[in-house]
């Protein structure tokens, strides 16, 4: 059974739902016969569903007084911090097993799991710097936005940081080698706050994104320390070199750079440290420190 065997005005609900069945089954057995590497075999691959749960305990984990259970105490979060963990890594180390079992589906299982198991070790060890990382990053947007009323303001209701926890965490299982769960995750992120952080981008201390709707990260961007930026900036990658992943296509910001509203910085370019980007504005130059960049102030006639 093909498309072309239904028929043309439609069918019927629900008496030839089964038409529409085989026909999803002939597009399906289609594809496979063209992708043999992507066969769709069975669930062998990381679940979004899935992540959605770890990304949100890794957050409680991390910050166990502000998104955990309203029952949690000063007293008490060691004993759910431990608890969540065991049970929240070793979903995600199921999560990495599937990634690396899609990705070399020949590989011997053992040594697979020797792979997830290092991952996880490390991964687990540098919880505590990524909840520095966080700290800063908080302490960034509060001192940055003067309608920031507090740092528990900050964390709990700025799209930012939710995108920049994710963020944190995607970018350590980027680099342990599971780029697919890093990139669900991002996307997860994505998804909720509007702003689009790849994990391979590396990203320095006390980064904030004020408001942060339609931010885009790219995958080789390198931003310093102290950088801030706003709504609408992106930082994308060369148009000249797309197609090839194995360019450093994504700009380079210094320590204490300001990207203003709807910026676009493209290429392998590097903004010099304390420079500010005025808004609205298409960059493909390099920058040099302390420089300010503004588009040509408009033109104000009065009426006649």
């Amino acid at each position: 059974m093909t498309s072309s065997s239904l028929p043309a005005d439609g069918i019927q609900f629900p008496q030839q739902i089964d038409l529409v069945v085989d026909a999803l089954h002939q597009a399906r057995l289609d594809w496979r016969a063209g992708h043999a590497r992507h066969a769709e075999q069975g669930v062998y691959f990381p679940s979004r569903q899935s992540l959605k749960r770890i990304s949100n305990e890794l957050a409680i984990a991390l910050f166990p007084l502000r998104f955990g259970p309203p029952e949690l105490t000063a007293q008490n979060e060691n004993n759910y911090v431990g608890a969540s963990l065991e049970s929240t890594l070793s979903q995600l180390a199921a999560q990495i097993r599937l990634e690396l079992g899609y990705d070399a589906p020949d590989s011997d299982q053992k040594a697979i799991a020797l792979n997830v198991e290092r991952a996880i070790g490390i991964f687990a060890a540098r919880l505590p710097d990524i909840r520095r990382l966080l700290d800063s990053d908080v302490e960034a947007g509060y001192a940055a936005d003067p309608a920031a009323r507090s740092v528990d303001e900050v964390l709990l209701a700025y799209p930012s940081l939710t995108a920049v926890i994710h963020h944190r965490i995607a970018h350590l299982l980027y680099r342990l080698g599971a780029p697919i769960v890093a990139r669900v995750i991002a996307e997860i992120a994505h998804e909720r706050t509007g702003i689009d952080i790849h994990p391979g981008a590396t990203i320095g201390r006390s980064f904030f994104i004020d408001h942060g709707t339609g931010v885009v990260i790219g995958e080789t961007t390198i931003i310093g320390d102290r950088v801030r930026l706003y709504q609408g900036v992106t930082l994308g990658g060369d148009p000249d070199v797309e197609g090839r992943h194995d360019v450093l296509r994504h700009p380079i910001l210094g320590d204490d750079v300001i990207v203003h509203a709807n910026a676009s910085i493209i290429g392998r370019v590097t903004i010099g440290a304390g420079s500010r980007i005025g808004g609205n504005l298409w960059l493909r130059s390099d920058v040099p420190a302390g420089s300010i960049v503004e588009a040509p102030h408009p033109i104000i006639r009065q009426p006649s």
